[in-house]
């Protein structure tokens, strides 16, 4: 499981990713709003856990613009907002759970598993058959070295056609 934690606090950080990292999960840490958008939309990620106090950018705001460009790994909020306003604004932004600080690590844990569970599995983003590669999400297919210059349509049949031999 690929879990990318953005967390300001190193101390929390650190723990939270030695929880998961023992429970088999795989955590890359970001420490900044700027960073943790960088790496949810270069990643392939199972789960992504957001704190909401951010410098810089608030974790609302990063999930809402996350979600706006297509993301769709799974968004925990851990949070110390526990009103009603602040939970209704950060599902309201995109994110799938939210909880409040302080928290079980257990509990944590349990939430991030669960959210995994409902992912649909992704498709592999690169496809070879013999010296054929199909680079799914740039469109790009190559024999060799030499790159395939195709329309969409083609691009698509092509797609179809190694996704379902």
């Amino acid at each position: 499981m690929r879990v990318l934690l953005v967390e300001d606090d190193p101390e929390l950080a650190r723990e939270v990713a030695m929880g998961l990292r023992g429970a088999g999960a795989r955590v890359m840490h970001a420490a900044t709003a700027r960073e943790g958008r960088r790496m949810a939309e270069e990643e392939e990620l199972d789960v992504l856990i957001l704190d909401v106090m951010l410098p810089g950018e608030t974790g609302f705001a990063l999930c809402r613009s996350l979600r706006d460009k297509g993301v769709q790994t799974p968004i925990l909020m851990p949070t110390a907002r526990d009103a009603t306003e602040d939970r209704v604004t950060g599902l309201d932004a995109g994110a799938d759970d939210y909880l409040t600080k302080p928290f079980a690590p257990q509990e944590l844990i349990a939430r991030v598993r669960a959210l995994s569970r409902r992912r649909p599995t992704l498709a592999p983003r690169v496809v070879r058959i013999a010296d054929l590669e199909i680079d799914l999400a740039g469109r790009r297919a190559r024999r060799g070295d030499h790159l395939i210059e195709l329309t969409a349509k083609e691009f698509a049949l092509l797609e179809c056609f190694a996704l379902h031999p």
